[in-house]
């Protein structure tokens, strides 16, 4: 069994030996109670807090991640809000999975506000993951729609739990699928939050899904 002290120690390990978080990893705080994680402090891009939270997700016994880490740019890497709202069109327009003519573009002190819709979950990640690392963004507001078309719900489900059975980082046995109209409802257990994280992604990339309602919970160690 891990003891808060251990998880704690295994988090800040795992950001240490991220090469994205190497040079900033003394400027990241963490505390751990009962599995929940909460990351404090100051990097200076948004890329780097993501990255914080995604090291912290990886580690064995971590059920939450609460992110309060602050975005500061250092002054080489403050841009106005005109060239970030330049910077991400043109990376937006250079993507191919994207179609940038359905997205709209606002940045308001550095921060990204991306809106309007598309036909694919994937389009919507990938928008955002575009520009995720761009010089002065300090957040990103995902508030692209999604209008796909009508599917049964009957072959939602069957395409979704033939995924789970080809992916090789899940246990398609201990999930459980409902769908309701464009709703999935995900229940079940996982060994951690990387394969809660990974059934949800698999579940967002079937055609006609407009929301995914993830319920599984992370089987772990108790902490003392």
């Amino acid at each position: 069994m891990k003891t808060n002290e251990e998880l704690q120690k295994d988090v800040i390990q795992e950001i240490k030996w991220d090469p994205q978080l190497r040079t900033v990893a003394t400027e990241i705080g963490v505390s751990a109670k009962d599995g929940v994680i909460t990351l404090s402090g100051i990097v200076d891009t948004y890329a780097r807090k993501l990255a914080a939270e995604k090291a912290a997700q990886r580690v064995h016994g971590v059920k939450v991640v609460a992110v309060d880490i602050e975005v500061k740019p250092v002054k080489t890497g403050i841009k106005s809000d005109t060239e970030i709202a330049e910077a991400v069109s043109n990376a937006l327009k250079w993507n191919s999975a994207v179609n940038e003519d359905r997205i709209e573009v606002k940045v308001d002190n550095g921060w990204v506000y991306l809106n309007g819709q598309v036909e694919w979950e994937y389009e919507k990640r990938t928008a955002e993951s575009a520009i995720k690392n761009l010089l002065g963004v300090r957040g990103v507001t995902n508030n692209i729609t999604i209008k796909s078309k009508v599917i049964d719900a009957v072959e939602i489900k069957n395409k979704i739990s033939e995924a789970f059975h080809r992916n090789a980082r899940l246990d398609s046995h201990a999930i459980r699928v409902e769908v309701v109209g464009s709703t999935v409802t995900l229940k079940g257990t996982v060994r951690s939050w990387t394969e809660k994280e990974e059934a949800e992604r698999v579940a967002w990339s079937s055609p006609g899904v407009l929301t995914v309602d993830n319920r599984m919970e992370i089987f772990n160690e108790v902490f003392v």
